[in-house]
């Protein structure tokens, strides 16, 4: 009986091992030209954006910080930027897992561009 539970600790321990880290915060930050000086910025909502790739047995690509904030960025058409950014990355894998950026943000939203004149 007690091999088998110190088995079972032991694979259950392999199975839900996983790392998180930040990686960086940042107070603006971009993909996309943006000028400055327009002055017809507000801040929007709070959104999340994420690249991840799969891992079976060994990893199938290699995700990009790049493609998570612009996956972020781009959730409304008049963003151009992230204020109060956090960046973080993810990894499980014994076999088959994952690992992922995600990119956590305020919209940064340009009123100047046609159409977003009257954004809320």
């Amino acid at each position: 009986m007690k091999k088998i539970v110190t088995i079972s600790f032991i694979a259950s321990t392999l199975l839900l091992t996983g790392c998180a880290q930040r990686i960086a915060d940042f107070t603006l930050a971009s993909t996309k030209n943006v000028n400055l000086n327009n002055g017809h910025f507000v801040e929007g909502p709070r959104v999340v954006g994420e690249d991840t790739k799969a891992i079976f047995i060994v990893p199938l690509g290699v995700p990009s910080i790049k493609e998570a904030s612009d996956n972020t960025i781009e959730q409304d058409r008049c963003a151009v930027g992230l204020t109060d950014v956090a960046a973080d990355s993810e990894f499980f894998s014994f076999l088959v897992g994952y690992v992922k950026y995600k990119i956590e943000g305020n919209l940064l939203i340009d009123k100047s561009k046609p159409g977003c004149e009257s954004w809320k």
